[in-house]
């Protein structure tokens, strides 16, 4: 007499991604003062899609930023307007804005153009 049991299938996890994110125009202050980040983040978001810019965006907000004054990176959830982002050197508005895809390798700048006078 044999019996089988089932098991359920183990969970796979996503890879991560290696992607550099960089900072500048004031912006790296509140990243530790740290310009460039070397950045290993999950492959696909809470939700089982690929993780994109937006995802990104909430990545670095909870675990790289160490500064308290978020709002000067974000409002209402979407990067605040005056900060330019560049996906490998290209004009983010280009490659889909938050939407973007983000792939292995690539380099995320974020550059802002808020500055006191």
């Amino acid at each position: 007499m044999s019996t089988t049991t089932e098991t359920a299938p183990a969970e796979v996890e996503a890879p991560d991604l290696s992607i550099i994110v960089e900072f500048t125009g004031g912006l790296e202050m509140l990243f530790s003062d740290q310009r460039r980040h070397e950045l290993s983040i999950p492959a696909t978001n809470k939700g089982g899609n690929s993780v994109t810019i937006a995802d990104l965006i909430d990545h670095l907000c909870e675990n790289t930023m160490n500064d308290s004054r978020k709002e000067l990176f974000v409002l209402q959830d979407h990067l605040r307007p005056g900060i330019l982002v560049l996906i490998n050197d290209a004009d983010w508005e280009l490659e889909g804005e938050e939407a973007y895809k983000l792939q292995a390798g690539d380099n995320i700048l974020f550059v802002s153009t808020l500055h006191g006078g």
